[in-house]
């Protein structure tokens, strides 16, 4: 089978080689030409573990191509999928330009039955709006049929996602179609992976749904957490002890500064907005954005009205992407908080192992660092945003020697409180004592 991927960001590339990787032939479009030349070549535009590796072995079979011509991509494909880009207006809603216009594309080059996949998460109808405007625009009769097959894919565990899921979600009103999705997912029937068929409608608020259910976990626990040091309590004992129950789980209950990334802020705000169109209040997910808005606003605060006076003091960042294992800032904690404390006068000293390059762009006024004790040097906080690996077990000795002040904050409450002041750091974590 060939199937065609419009849109060779971070779900239509991991999209197109796993597929490539279960031998189906795999043409990926994308209208920027220097990034489809690095592709021929192997070099993926973003940082996704593993990606590189599977993308340059499939091209080595020839099981993937890349091209802009999206003609000859339609016309050589029977599955044809939408994985373009669905920003965020300023309201909040999905900015469906991108698929409309890309529906519009199909219409032109159609000339046989095509099953057309959403693969972008797009608010609920689309499907619909998707079938009446290749309807308006096709230039002959010809029989298609609309699918939404929302991604689960964890920005730094992508391909495990993929090869691996949860379940795969399949929304369509024909038969044929769901026959033909099913023989494309059909080597993960091995591993019975549950497959889920349903209507288009169904199978696209199952994203919003799930990825707001998720953020609000985060919300929650981030409440707990400012509870807990009001009056004295352990936030990772409570998380604990909560997640052992079958019906909690443990998954997404770490405190912290908040959510981030490409798709909580903009799944929940879309949601909002989808709420309001349809009439409906979401208190809930209302509350869920709000809190994490005010997650992120609190982290900041205590930095800067424990040190006191910030204005001229040097604070060293460590951790600029929303989470580790991928350079994705947008929407991170880590961007929102530098911002307020160079604001209040701070000067930054900042490392991450792979997002410093995309985070110059947004910050380019702070100092970027070799490493984390290249950061460490003269500052008078050290601050852990992110919790990548190579930060969990730093020469916290050296760090403290670097360092000029005694200041040490926790975000991610990496580090276990003893063993900070031991060092002689005065340590401060999120919701422990």
């Amino acid at each position: 089978m060939n199937i065609a991927v419009i849109g060779s960001g971070y779900v239509g590339l991991i999209t197109g080689a796993c597929f490539a990787e279960f031998g189906i032939h795999v043409t990926c479009v994308d209208n920027d030409e220097k990034k489809i030349e690095k592709m021929k070549n192997g070099v993926v535009p973003f940082y996704e573990p593993g990606l590189e590796e599977l993308l340059q072995r499939n091209i080595k079979a020839g099981r993937i191509n890349f091209t802009s011509n999206i003609a000859e991509a339609i016309d050589n494909s029977l599955v044809i999928f939408i994985a373009v880009g669905t920003p965020p207006r300023g309201d909040g809603s999905a900015d469906m330009k991108y698929v409309e216009g890309v529906a519009k594309e199909i219409a032109k080059h159609i000339r046989n039955y095509k099953v057309i996949v959403t693969k972008s998460t797009v608010p609920v109808g689309t499907g619909e709006k998707i079938r009446n405007i290749i309807s308006k625009h096709l230039r002959e009769s010809v029989d298609f049929d609309v699918v939404s097959n929302p991604e689960f894919l964890r920005e730094g565990a992508g391909i495990e996602d993929f090869m691996r899921p949860n379940r795969v979600v399949i929304g369509a009103s024909s038969n044929q179609a769901v026959a033909i999705m099913k023989d494309l997912y059909r080597p993960l029937y091995l591993i019975e992976a549950p497959i889920v068929i349903t209507d288009v409608k169904t199978a696209e608020l199952i994203k919003y749904a799930s990825n707001a259910f998720l953020a609000t976990k985060i919300s929650f626990i981030n409440e707990i957490a400012n509870l807990c040091e009001t009056v004295g309590a352990d936030v990772q004992v409570v998380a604990k002890a909560m997640g052992l129950d079958r019906r909690i789980g443990p998954k997404f209950l770490h405190a912290g500064p908040g959510y981030g990334g490409s798709c909580f802020p903009k799944d929940t705000l879309a949601l909002l907005q989808i709420g309001k169109e349809s009439h409906v209040h979401l208190d809930i997910i209302e509350a869920t954005v709000k809190t994490n808005e005010q997650q992120k606003e609190r982290a900041a605060k205590k930095i800067i009205s424990t040190l006191g006076k910030v204005r001229g003091k040097t604070i060293c960042i460590l951790g600029l992407s929303f989470k580790p294992n991928t350079n994705d800032i947008r929407e991170a904690p880590a961007l929102f908080i530098i911002s307020r404390l160079l604001k209040a006068g701070a000067k930054i000293r900042a490392y991450d192992p792979v997002a410093m390059d995309d985070a110059r762009k947004e910050l380019p006024k702070i100092t970027y660092c070799k490493d984390a004790y290249d950061a460490a040097k003269g500052a008078d906080a050290v601050v852990i945003v992110t919790e990548w690996n190579q930060f969990r077990n730093l020469d916290l000795a050296r760090i403290r020697k670097l360092s000029k002040g005694a200041f040490f904050f926790d975000l991610r409450n990496i580090y276990e409180p003893e063993r900070l002041r031991k060092v002689g750091f005065k340590y401060f974590s999120v919701g422990r004592p």
